[in-house]
């Protein structure tokens, strides 16, 4: 462990983001799995409200960083392509 203030104070601040970064990971990978569990019960319905909330979620964790933006864009698009190709 550091004894440098400034070093002291950069170790608070990753911890508090890790713990914020942690939480949205979370988020993300539950929605995901909600829309991809509802594809594989085939129901289409279920799975476009739970594709809507997972874009929501994705487009959040892009924009505070959490994740990049294109591997949000990618998830997105795989995700959206899979429920169109429900019947």
């Amino acid at each position: 462990m550091a004894n440098i203030k400034q070093s002291l104070k950069r170790h608070r601040q990753s911890e508090k983001a890790r713990e914020r970064n942690k939480a949205v990971r979370t988020r993300v990978k539950n929605s995901v799995k909600q829309v991809r569990s509802a594809i594989q019960a085939r129901d289409k319905e279920q799975a476009r409200e739970a594709l809507q909330k997972a874009n929501s979620v994705l487009d959040r964790a892009a924009s505070k960083g959490v994740i990049h933006r294109r591997k949000a864009a990618r998830r997105m698009s795989r995700l959206s392509r899979q429920v169109d190709t429900l019947e």
